[in-house]
């Protein structure tokens, strides 16, 4: 994978574990048609984010897998969210 995609992969999982994301409003902010810029299917192959029914609405949420990997790659990042790095 290229820094750039793996880049914007943390971004989106980042993203997404801000606030609750909507499945509409993460693929108007993230879908692509660059094969060069697969973010969101490669973020889905690898289990960093999941889709989920709930309130009445499809939501876009981070996986334990991809918190993970966000603590691991960008662990002030994963504080910010979280108030730890434990």
């Amino acid at each position: 994978m290229t820094d750039n995609v793996e880049n914007l992969i943390l971004d989106l999982v980042e993203w997404v574990g801000r606030i609750e994301r909507t499945y509409p409003e993460t693929m108007d902010a993230w879908r692509t048609s660059c094969p060069r810029l697969p973010v969101w299917e490669d973020a889905n192959e690898r289990g960093l984010v999941e889709t989920a029914f709930a309130n009445g609405q499809s939501l876009v949420r981070p996986t334990a897998t991809g918190l993970a990997f966000l603590r691991e790659k960008r662990p002030a990042s994963y504080q910010q969210l979280f108030g730890t790095t434990d």
